[in-house]
Order: structure tokens, then sequence, then C-alpha cells
């Protein structure tokens, strides 16, 4: 019997899948527990319907991701920190200073647990910070750090 998966299931699909198992199977635990619907045809349309809007949905992240890529790539964030009289800083810099910053000098809200700084912080200079989006999108943000 071809069943269409309403949620996960354990061993045997993921959500909005058609598979095949067997009658009793699907008759006595998955269809009364809501796991899954049979794929008739008005069942299979809707789920066609349902993953066209998913697919829709999703163009229109990438779009937004790919605006908020280019706007975050336009010129470097420059991040004030005290510093010493050698050139080094007090502490260092931390995702909570680059996101405060991005909101502040882009206009753009980001989670500071999206963003890892790759290199330790603790002199003056440029350094670059990986931002993770999600579904294997991320990017390179280069910021500046200045004396206060």
């Amino acid at each position: 019997m071809d069943i269409i998966l309403i949620q996960d299931v354990d061993n045997l699909g993921a959500a909005n899948e058609v598979v095949k198992v067997r009658n009793g199977y699907a008759r006595n635990f998955l269809i009364p527990q809501k796991f899954a619907v049979e794929a008739s045809p008005s069942n299979l349309k809707q789920l066609e319907e349902r993953m066209k809007q998913v697919r829709k949905k999703e163009e229109q992240m990438l779009a937004a991701i790919k605006e908020v890529i280019a706007k975050l790539k336009d010129g470097a964030l420059k991040i004030g920190a005290k510093t010493g009289t050698s050139g080094k800083i007090f502490g260092s810099v931390t995702s909570l200073q680059l996101s405060r910053a991005i909101r502040e000098q882009k206009g753009y809200e980001i989670d500071r647990k999206k963003i890892s700084i790759l290199d330790e912080v603790k002199e003056l200079g440029t350094y670059k910070a990986s931002i993770d989006f999600g579904n294997g999108h991320t990017t390179e943000l280069e910021f500046e750090v200045v004396a206060e």
C-alpha cells in the first residue's frame, strides 16, 4: 500500500514522502496515529501543491539571504574597542559585539549564535568572521577593530 507520510517516521521516511508499506502496518498503526494518509489521487495532488508552496518559500528566503549577503559584503564593519598603549585591546571582540555592529551599521538583525569569529581578536586590525544562515548558506564577513 502506498502512503504519504505526514511526519517523520524512524526507519521509514521523512515528512511529505510517498512510501510503500504493508497494508496492516498502514491501516493499524500509521493512519490511526496520524503519521500518514493513504496515497489517493486527491492526497497526492495536495502533496504536490504543498511541495510547490515550500519551494516558493525557499526561493524567497534564498533571495532574501542573497540580499543580506550582498549588503554585508559592501564595506567592512568597524568595531570600537578599548586599547592599551601597545595596540592590544582589553578583552576580546565577541560575536555579540559583532551582531550589535551589524545591526547598527548595516541594519540587519543577525543572531549572535550564527556568527563565528575565525581568528582570536586581541589586537587592532582587520579580521574575518563566518555567518551561517542555515541550509548550507554561509558567508565570510570582514570587520575592522579600531580604538575607541
